[in-house]
Parts: C-alpha cells; sequence; structure tokens
C-alpha cells in the first residue's frame, strides 16, 4: 500500500452573492484489502448515485480471483495486465475502462506494469456493461 493517507480535491461551492468559488478538501485513504488474493490498498469512498471507490496502490500484482462487486474499472494512472482464466492477456491504462463481472469462479489474474502507483475509480453496476 502507499505512503499517502489523504486523496486531495476542489470543490467548487456557491458563494453568498450568487458566484462561486473553490474550497480544498480531502478524502481519508484507509488500507483495505478488496479481494481475496490482493495486497492491501488505499482507498478512499466517494458519494456518487453509487458508491464510487478511488483507489491507488504501489502493487496490483494479485493471485487469481473473482471479481468483489460487477463493476466499471476506470484506469486513472499506471497500466495493468489482466490475465483471464483461459490465458488471453490484455493491457488497460489511463482512460481505459474495464466491465467486471466475473464475480464467482476462477476469477482473473491483475499485474501491474511499469511504474506505480496505479489508481483507478471502481464503480458498481447491476447491470451488465454491454
Amino acid at each position: 500500500m502507499t505512503e499517502a493517507t489523504t486523496l486531495r480535491f476542489s470543490r467548487i461551492v456557491c458563494t453568498a452573492d450568487g458566484g462561486s468559488r473553490f474550497v480544498d478538501a480531502e478524502l481519508a485513504l484507509t488500507g483495505r484489502t478488496v479481494a481475496a488474493g490482493v495486497p492491501a490498498m488505499a482507498v478512499a469512498g466517494m458519494s456518487a448515485a453509487a458508491t464510487v471507490t478511488y483507489l491507488r496502490s504501489s502493487r496490483f500484482d494479485s493471485e487469481p480471483h473473482p471479481a468483489p462487486a460487477r463493476q466499471w474499472v476506470v484506469m486513472l494512472r499506471g497500466v495493468i495486465e489482466v490475465t483471464t482464466s483461459d490465458g488471453v492477456q490484455r493491457r488497460f491504462g489511463p482512460g481505459d475502462l474495464v466491465h467486471v463481472e466475473d464475480t464467482d469462479g476462477r476469477g482473473h489474474i491483475t499485474t501491474g506494469v511499469g511504474e506505480a502507483p496505479f489508481e483507478a475509480l471502481f464503480v458498481p453496476t447491476t447491470e451488465s456493461g454491454s
């Protein structure tokens, strides 16, 4: 897990005179294992229509594991390589989207490629990504 304990972000808020301004804010990052066989990662919850999770990790190497939930993975920083149980590998980097639906069975393997940290958004879904 990375050493960072907070995620800094900017808010745009209304002012009393009808304008707007920036306010600096932070989300607390906590260490958490997101799936069996995956190392602990720095995680922060963010409000949305459904709970969206920001993830930052210095390692993204895992044992085979099913996804903890049906979700979009939105890569923000770094590159990961995902290997499915049939041996096919694909790489995903900043801006790539992956809808993960393998919540049962053997799952997949995720490996960080290149320089850390690896950052992504996990957006839970209730429907198919197609």
